[in-house]
């Protein structure tokens, strides 16, 4: 094999932990590193602008498009699954909100047997990942690479956030503060109201780095191993097959759904579901694709007596003149997603945390398909009730030895009948903040699920038929000491040298909130502990 094709590390997969590892990998000029992605360059104009995930929430070109099995709980719907497929991952194609979780959620991890990962452990890493406009203090960083910012006001966001205080929820200036329950303002990772990506963070200043090589169009198929180490990766591209080698480590960073099926199609998985399709077993685990699971939403919609982002979809007008706004002031709706402002409360006074997140949005929409997202032909608002401590859990499978096959995607939502009670009454919160004198100059009516859905029955009967993925999925190579756990503590995979994994996939457990940045904490991490034991050896 020529030296060109050898490397000290590889990682496969450019999303938001991916291009984290690469970058602080190759800092120092001291390793030379592959970066593989199998999506291609973050081109497409729609990314940067932050109303524009609307239009590439179905753009085959930037996103993976997956679809989960039918859910037996959700009357067998199968459930829409879009997932970055660009560099930056779905750090390009998200809502952007920026959101850590609670320092309990983070020693939870360390008391499942995850030494390092407490909050005191990650707080570092999620303050040298950033940089945060209001500047540092003992939660927040600044002169990191990801750009936090204040999210935009609005007549309406202020007037949710308000008629939220009013319903008795407590104001809360920073969820990822001293506190997270109560309601306030989110903030996004964007930089002068333009997306900030993980790629924009950490692959902008890396890509004049002779030592880090970024191969987009390169889809990870394959690791490969001598005995029971990882020596190499086998990758596909459009001009053919083509197998780099690592002195060091691989990192697989494919996200929730890529990282299980890399391990399963390289010979790492369940020993019975590899021999079913012929894969020689390279080491029986398991815990590859299991525990799989993700924050689950339902929403309700008011017609709205002032205008409202759906009034910029019905209008050819309207979107020149917010374009042509856009463009010269940074400035109207395409300046920011329209996810503006939310809420975390608990559905039971019992719990030690917040176990709901009321997400508000100055828009609506019919359904969240594979379709595209077709908001309502009239001014309309949504309000999200989110559970964030769901019971169920579920499973990623080859549904083939070839990689470049889709895998099987299980979630068994709504396991529990907590997570009924949790939506049934996160719905009323919602109603009752909608009812509030501050929206007063903005509800007409409910009209999802409306008036007549009332009674607890009726409410779970809608949460079937409406209910969704948060797209928040998470736990599918989890770490800790279990029997099923497939990482260590250090994101070694147990039993193989020369791998670890760096993504979601590794969370023992989802965060209370969105899960962008503490995958990217995650890379910061890994690279961390990897330049760590590299000194070492």
């Amino acid at each position: 094999m020529h030296d060109d094709n050898v490397y000290d590390f590889i990682v496969t997969g450019a999303g938001s932990a991916g291009c984290a590892v690469a970058a602080r990998l190759s800092e120092d000029g001291r390793y030379r590193v592959l970066l593989l992605e199998a999506g291609g360059k973050d081109r497409n104009p729609w990314i940067h602008i932050p109303l524009g995930y609307a239009k590439i929430f179905t753009d085959p070109s930037v996103n993976w498009m997956f679809d989960s099995e039918p859910e037996a709980q959700l009357n067998g719907r199968v459930l829409y699954q879009p997932r970055g497929k660009v560099l930056g991952g779905t750090s390009s194609i998200n809502g952007m909100v920026y959101m850590r979780g609670t320092p309990r959620d983070y020693d939870g991890w360390r008391q499942r047997g995850c030494e390092g990962w407490g909050w005191d452990d990650v707080l570092p890493y999620f303050r040298k990942a950033e940089n945060q406009q209001r500047g540092e203090d003992e939660f927040h960083g600044v002169g990191g690479p990801l750009n936090v910012s204040n999210g935009v006001r609005s007549p309406l966001a202020d007037a949710m956030v308000k008629a939220a205080i009013e319903a008795g929820i407590s104001p809360n200036p920073d969820f990822n503060g001293a506190r997270q329950e109560g309601v306030g303002y989110y903030q996004t990772t964007t930089n002068n109201r333009r997306r900030w990506s993980a790629a924009r963070a950490y692959l902008g200043p890396a890509k004049r780095r002779r030592n880090l090589t970024v191969e987009t169009q390169a889809h990870a198929t394959r690791i490969v191993f001598d005995g029971a180490r990882a020596v190499g990766v086998e990758y596909s591209t459009p001009g053919g097959r083509n197998v780099a080698r690592a002195r060091g480590e691989v990192v697989v960073s494919g996200g929730v759904y890529g990282s299980p099926q890399l391990l399963q199609v390289s010979g790492v998985g369940p020993g019975d579901l590899l021999a079913d399709f012929g894969i020689p077993v390279v080491r029986d685990m398991p815990g590859v694709g299991k525990h799989l699971h993700d924050h689950f939403n339902t929403y309700l919609v008011w017609r709205s007596a002032r205008k409202t982002v759906n009034d910029l979809a019905a209008s050819a007008v309207r979107q020149w003149l917010s374009g042509v706004q856009y463009v010269f002031t940074r400035s109207g709706h395409l300046s920011n997603a329209g996810i503006y402002a939310g809420a975390f409360v608990k559905s039971d006074p019992r719990l030690d945390e917040a176990d709901l997140q009321i997400n508000m949005f100055g828009w609506s929409t019919f359904e969240r398909l594979r379709t595209g997202m077709k908001p309502h032909p009239f001014s309309a608002f949504t309000l999200s009730p989110v559970h964030l401590r769901p019971e169920g859990r579920g499973t990623v499978r080859i549904k083939s030895p070839d990689p470049l096959v889709a895998p099987q995607i299980r979630f068994n939502f709504l396991a529990s009948e907590n997570d009924f009670q949790a939506l049934i009454y996160g719905t009323r919160l919602c109603r009752k903040i909608a009812s509030q004198p501050a929206l007063k100059p903005f509800v007409v009516e409910e009209v999802v699920p409306g008036a007549a859905c009332e009674s607890d029955e009726q409410i779970r009967a809608e949460i079937r038929v409406r209910g969704v993925s948060n797209l928040h999925p998470v736990g599918t190579c989890r770490m800790g000491r279990e029997v099923d756990a497939v990482v260590d503590p250090r994101l070694r995979v147990h039993g193989l040298a020369g791998l670890r994994v760096a993504d979601a996939s590794i969370m023992p457990q989802v965060p209370g909130g969105n899960t962008n940045a503490p995958s990217i904490m995650i890379g910061e991490k890994c690279a961390a502990m990897i330049l760590q034991d590299s000194r070492g050896r």
